[in-house]
């Protein structure tokens, strides 16, 4: 397989295990919730508050944290961003380099 082929296949292969792992993550929590739910309420574990409420909230806005992680953030900054902002970066620092050569060799004194 050629080097660009595989980059290709790399990066499919992780944007599919985010997404899988993003899944998952979705199913787990249906599952806590529905658990903290049954042991709130039917297991009569501090029945008095719903206590069951925040921790869930709290696990949503986690999964919320990760769903923009995943289907935002990492799709466009992804390698291509990478080698675009390296690259700029490179330029930026060689057009100084030559800025700095083209001031020292202006200013030096002739004999």
């Amino acid at each position: 397989m050629e080097s660009n082929q595989h980059e290709l296949y790399e990066y499919a292969r992780n944007r599919i295990n985010q997404k899988k792992r993003l899944f998952q993550h979705f199913i787990v929590l249906g599952i806590g919730s529905v658990f903290l739910f049954t042991a709130n309420h039917l297991l009569n574990y501090h029945d008095e508050t719903n206590w069951w409420i925040w921790i869930v909230a709290v696990w949503c806005s986690l999964f919320i944290f990760h769903v923009i992680k995943v289907l935002i953030t990492d799709s466009f900054m992804n390698k291509n961003w990478e080698r675009a902002q390296i690259d700029k970066l490179m330029l930026k620092q060689t057009k100084k380099i030559e800025q700095l050569k083209n001031d020292l060799e202006n200013t030096k004194p002739t004999k």
